[in-house]
C-alpha cells in the first residue's frame, strides 16, 4: 500500500489547470483516506462551479492510480471557504499591495519575462493573426506564453485562438483563459461580440492596468501584447506599465504601410520602449503550381522600415489562405499546417526572437507620469 507521503508526492505533480501551480502548494488537498487498495482524495476547488473541475478530477485520478497497490481512486470535490481562498490569493500575490497600487508582477526588477508589443501603424496588416500564431509558436518551442489583447475596440484574439468563456475571478484577481498552450485575456471574454466599445482614455488606461496587474499571469516567459493600430492612449498606458518593453512592428510590402508603421516605431523613443524588429506580412503569394513568388502588394516595405529604424527584418510571411482560415476558425496555422510556408515563416521568427534572450532593460525605471502634450515620460533614475 502507498504511504500518505507517497500520495502527497504524487498529488504534488498535479497542476491546477487555471493557476498552473501544484494543488498541494495551493492547499487544495483537504485530505486523503487510504482504505486498502482504494484511495479517496478530497480536493477543494478555488471557486464553486470551476469550469475545469472535470480535468482536475481526471489529473488527480491519473496521478494517484499510477502508484503501486492502488486499484480505485475516488475524488471528492469541495469548495474553499472565503478565508482559505484569501490565504491562497495572499500567497499568490506574495505580499503585493492592493489592486489600485499593485505593480505588474511579471515586470519587476530581476524577472526574466519578455514583454513584446505587437504593433502596426495602420489596421488590416494582419497584426493580430501574427500575434496569435507567434504566441502559439513560442509555446510549441517550450516557452510559457501569455497574450494580452489590448486592442479594445477591435479585439480578435478569442476568435483567432478559439478561446471562449469568462475568466474565473475572485478577490480582485482574474485568471486568464488558455488555448493551444497560451494564456490569454481579452475584452472579448467580457463583453458580447456585437457590443461597441465607446470609451475614452482613462477607461482604456484602467483596462490596461487590470489586464496586466490584476490578471494572475504566473511564471510566464513571454507576454505578447496585441496592440491597437497607431499610437494612441493605449500605447502610452502600456509604456507606463511596461517601461523598456520591446515592440515588434508588423507591416505589409506597400511603401505607404511601412511609412505609417515608422511613426509607431519612432514613437518608442519618446516613451521608453525599444523596437525589437520588423515582420513583413502578406509579402508574396507562392504559386502552388510553379512555385514562383508573386509580389502582389509590391515589395521592400519591410526592409525599408527595418533600415529606417535600424532594426532587423525578422521575417517575411507569405499570403496563405490557410493562415486566414485558421484565424477565422480558432485554429492557428502553426498548429494545423505546421509545414505550410506561412507557419514555417512564423516559427522561424519565433526562434529568432527566442535566440535574443531576456532583457532587463528599463524594468528598474518606475514611471512617475505621462505628460499630456508631447507624450514624454519622466523616469526616476
Amino acid at each position: 500500500m502507498p504511504t500518505e507521503q507517497q500520495l502527497y508526492e504524487a498529488l504534488a505533480t498535479v497542476m491546477d489547470p487555471e493557476i498552473h501551480k501544484p494543488i498541494t502548494e495551493l492547499d487544495m488537498v483537504k485530505g486523503i483516506t487510504i482504505d486498502g487498495p482504494n484511495v479517496i482524495v478530497e480536493v477543494l476547488l478555488t471557486v464553486a462551479g470551476c469550469p475545469l473541475k472535470d480535468r482536475l478530477t481526471k489529473d488527480v485520478t491519473a496521478a494517484v492510480k499510477q502508484l503501486d497497490g492502488v486499484d480505485r481512486v475516488e475524488v471528492v470535490l469541495g469548495v474553499m471557504t472565503e478565508e482559505q481562498r484569501q490565504a491562497m490569493v495572499a500567497k499568490l500575490r506574495a505580499g503585493q499591495p492592493q489592486a489600485q497600487e499593485r505593480p505588474v508582477a511579471f515586470w519587476q526588477q530581476g524577472t526574466q519575462t519578455r514583454a513584446i508589443l505587437v504593433a502596426s501603424g495602420k489596421g488590416g496588416v494582419g497584426k493580430s493573426s501574427v500575434t496569435a500564431n507567434l504566441g502559439v509558436a513560442l509555446a510549441q518551442l517550450g516557452y510559457k506564453v501569455g497574450i494580452v489583447d489590448v486592442d479594445v475596440y477591435g479585439f480578435s484574439q478569442p476568435r483567432m485562438l478559439g478561446a471562449a468563456g469568462r475568466p474565473t475571478a475572485f478577490d480582485g484577481m482574474a485568471l486568464p483563459l488558455e488555448a493551444h498552450g497560451v494564456r490569454v485575456i481579452s475584452m472579448g471574454f467580457l463583453v458580447p461580440d456585437e457590443q461597441p466599445m465607446i470609451w475614452r482614455g482613462p477607461m482604456l488606461h484602467k483596462i490596461v492596468q487590470q489586464f496586466l496587474a490584476d490578471v494572475y499571469w504566473g511564471d510566464v516567459e513571454y507576454v505578447l501584447v496585441d496592440m491597437p493600430p497607431g499610437t494612441g492612449d493605449v500605447s502610452i498606458s502600456i509604456a507606463q506599465y511596461l517601461p523598456g518593453a520591446e515592440m515588434l512592428l508588423v507591416t505589409t510590402p506597400q511603401e505607404a504601410a511601412a511609412k505609417v508603421a515608422a511613426r509607431a516605431g519612432k514613437m518608442t523613443e519618446q516613451v521608453n520602449l525599444q523596437v525589437l524588429g520588423v515582420v513583413e506580412n502578406m509579402s508574396y503569394f507562392l504559386c502552388p503550381g510553379c512555385g514562383e513568388k508573386h509580389r502582389i502588394f509590391g515589395e521592400g516595405g519591410g526592409k525599408a522600415l527595418a533600415s529606417d529604424l535600424g532594426v532587423p527584418l525578422l521575417g517575411e510571411i507569405p499570403i496563405d489562405e490557410r493562415l486566414r482560415e485558421g484565424a477565422d476558425e480558432g485554429k492557428p496555422v502553426v498548429v494545423t499546417e505546421p509545414d505550410s510556408p506561412a507557419a514555417t515563416a512564423i516559427t522561424e521568427i519565433a526562434k529568432q526572437i527566442a535566440k535574443q534572450g531576456p532583457s532587463l532593460k528599463g524594468k528598474r525605471l518606475p514611471v512617475l507620469g505621462v505628460a499630456g502634450g508631447g507624450g514624454h515620460q519622466h523616469h526616476d533614475h
